[in-house]
């Protein structure tokens, strides 16, 4: 009898977990003309394949919703009040943190059909719908010799990128991508619909940039265009000796500190499986002209590539290129350090401390099957954090009286049930290389007291981004959202980076 008892009370349970789940779709489908996307179609299926990490495409939400104007977005907000659903926004998928841009059981609203792309050669500014990749973009203006800020791996989504500040190979130049916002325009908590920009909500407008999705959903950017004509750029490739490990770690240290030349960009990325089965460097190289100048490189090419495809070509092209580094098929986890540049004198202990702290953990994951491991030096020299603040600023407020380096981890696995394993290793690389900044700031190795934010596009979801920011950043964020979300609807019903209580 009390089996009977209890199946029948998960029955009815599970009946109304499926109820409630398939509100906001029923609504939505009987109340507009919004595209609804159901589990058992081949549209609903295709789209689930399009994430970076397959863990986040086998979350199922209850349907898929496709609006295809700001309007619609803000009639699917209005309904999401009528319940108390989780659901989640989806622009690229790139980013592999479950539940940030994915969702069990809720509605997925996606930004496809968001896909707005209009250059304005008065006004020398491009409006971008968040439903565009980045080398569908850059395809799109190649006729105009004009490009944007933007990715610099051609399948990522335009709106998770500039929410999360956005760093990219123009940075040097014109800053985060984030930097070259004009306007957003914004659907809020309460389903109206703003535009922030310097003059209009302008804390708004400042949150907006490198805030994340705490604030609304946005439905169109409008960017600073820039001229651009053919670039130079590709990759180089070489074994991963000692030799060659401690001249390239000495090499981006030193570009860094005395960065040659502002049109020129890179991403300086080692991969690892199995220890040693597969153990490479692979640079992505970018010069913003069609050929760079003697010196700029130099130090890189010196070393001895065993593989170079380093061209002068669009920069659409040369993003769309860089696309084979997003491979298909794998559970992707993603983690950040922000560590302080070292002088010359210290920098090849400092570095090499830091990649061999990298390798001694990731190998501890070595038999988990399908692992690649990945660690990034990004340069963060002063002249981005100068070029953001003339440009009125943004949430990470660099300031310029250090060079930095960004660290992006990544592990990548086949199946899901590694994944808390993983969870660990990812922790245990991160906080390894926060520990090693912190010891050589106490012998004076490297200096104390300096600002090293997280960048929110590399964090792995338990890292503290808000945390990390200036005071003065957080209670800026706390501020605003309180004015625009003051029930906490996207704090309380959407995965992401969330912002502490005051």
């Amino acid at each position: 009898m009390a089996r009977s008892v209890l199946n029948g009370a998960l029955i009815w349970a599970t009946t109304l977990v499926a109820f409630v789940a398939a509100d906001t779709c029923e609504t939505v489908e009987n109340r507009t003309a919004i595209s609804v996307l159901k589990p058992a179609s081949i549209d609903y299926t295709t789209e689930q394949t399009q994430y970076w990490s397959t863990y986040s495409g086998d979350l199922k939400p209850s349907c898929i919703l496709e609006p295809e104007t700001t309007e619609e977005v803000a009639a699917i907000v209005s309904i999401l009040h009528e319940n108390n659903e989780t659901f989640a926004i989806k622009s690229g998928g790139h980013n592999p943190n479950n539940y940030f841009a994915s969702v069990n059981g809720g509605p997925l609203i996606s930004t496809k059909k968001l896909n707005e792309i209009n250059f304005d050669a008065n006004s020398e500014t491009v409006r971008v719908g968040p439903g565009n990749r980045w080398d569908e973009v850059g395809e799109q203006l190649d006729a105009t010799g004009y490009t944007v800020v933007g990715g610099r791996i051609g399948n990522v989504g335009v709106g998770g990128y500039l929410l999360g500040a956005g760093l990219s190979f123009m940075s040097t130049e014109y800053g985060w991508a984030a930097n070259s916002v004009v306007e957003f325009t914004v659907v809020l908590a309460n389903a109206s619909i703003v535009t922030a920009s310097e003059t209009s909500h302008p804390d708004l407008y400042m949150v907006l940039k490198g805030g994340g999705n705490n604030f609304g959903i946005v439905t169109s950017y409008v960017l600073q265009a820039y001229p651009q004509g053919d670039i130079w750029g590709g990759n180089l490739e070489f074994d991963a000796t000692p030799e060659n490990t401690a001249a390239l770690l000495t090499a981006v240290r030193n570009f860094t500190e005395n960065y040659p030349d502002q049109k020129a960009g890179i991403i300086m990325t080692a991969e690892r499986t199995l220890s040693t089965l597969l153990d490479i460097w692979v640079l992505f190289l970018y010069y913003n002209g069609p050929e760079p100048p003697q010196g700029v490189f130099d130090s890189f090419l010196a070393i001895g590539p065993t593989i170079n495809t380093c061209k002068t070509q669009r920069y659409s092209a040369l993003l769309s290129g860089n696309n084979w580094a997003v491979v298909k098929g794998s559970v992707y986890t993603i983690g950040t350090e922000t560590i302080p540049l070292p002088s010359k004198e210290n920098g090849p202990e400092i570095m090499q401390a830091i990649f061999d702290h990298w390798v001694n953990v990731s190998d501890t994951a070595k038999f988990v099957p399908g692992l690649i491991a990945s660690i990034a030096f990004q340069p963060m020299p002063k002249e981005i954090a100068e070029i953001a603040q003339t440009k009125g600023g943004d949430m990470l407020d660099l300031d310029d009286s250090i060079d930095r380096i960004v660290v992006e981890l990544d592990y990548s696995f086949y199946y899901k049930s590694d994944y808390d394993q993983i969870d660990l290793t990812m922790r245990a690389t991160y906080d390894g290389i926060a520990d090693i900044v912190k010891s050589y700031q106490q012998s004076s190795a490297l200096p104390s007291g300096v600002y090293l934010p997280l960048f929110m596009n590399d964090c792995f979801y338990p890292q503290d981004y808000f945390g990390r920011l200036r005071p003065e950043k957080l209670q800026l964020a706390q501020k605003v959202q309180a004015e625009v979300d003051p029930d906490g609807f996207w704090k309380e019903r959407t995965g992401g980076f969330k912002i502490p209580s005051a």
